[in-house]
Order: structure tokens, then C-alpha cells, then sequence
């Protein structure tokens, strides 16, 4: 078949910048894993009541069962998350600690 490669979607991606530097894309994996995380503790809390106790989840509350209640909770949750992220990542990296001796020694 024909070569299917695109050449200006490939001269546009040579002139974008590299978007983040190892220490950013370090930080900002670590963000999401602890995101992630949280996310799978609450989802695992649902998971566990469905199997385990499953009485506890068809139980009213606000009308519907507590299964949807807290269905609802989980895609609330992780649109709060992906936001939290988000601003966790666009979030200025920590002020570097303060200098070594061994640093300090070498400047002067």
C-alpha cells in the first residue's frame, strides 16, 4: 500500500517543545499515583459494600438506593480529582531547599 504518513502533522510535531522537563513529569506522575490512589480506596469501599453487604447498599437514602447515591459519588469524585490534578500540576514546583555546605563551598 501507499505511504500513509502525514508530512505536515510531522513538521508541525518537530516544532513543538518538549512538554516538561524529567523533574515536572516526575512530580507530576507522583500527583496522579496518589490521586490514583485515593480514587481506588473509595472505589474498592463500593466494590466491597456490593459484594459484602449488599443489604447496606440497596438501603434508601435521598430517595434512591445508597448504590446510586454513591455511584454518583465516584463520577462526582473523579471529576473533582481530575481537576485537583489538574491544578496540582500547573501549581509551581516547591522552593528548592536551602543550599548544601558543600554547595555554598563550591561557589565561593
Amino acid at each position: 500500500m501507499a505511504h500513509f504518513e502525514d508530512s505536515s502533522r510531522n513538521a508541525a510535531a518537530a516544532d513543538e517543545p518538549a512538554p516538561h522537563d524529567a523533574l515536572a513529569a516526575a512530580r507530576n506522575a507522583l500527583h496522579g499515583f496518589r490521586l490514583f490512589v485515593l480514587y481506588f480506596l473509595v472505589y474498592a469501599a463500593y466494590v466491597g459494600l456490593s459484594a459484602f453487604r449488599p443489604a447496606a447498599m440497596s438501603a434508601g437514602l435521598f430517595g434512591v438506593n445508597v448504590a446510586v447515591v454513591f455511584g454518583f459519588g465516584l463520577n462526582l469524585l473523579a471529576v473533582v480529582l481530575s481537576l485537583v490534578y489538574v491544578r496540582l500540576c500547573r501549581a509551581a514546583p516547591a522552593a528548592p531547599a536551602a543550599e548544601s555546605a558543600a554547595d555554598r563551598g563550591r561557589q565561593a
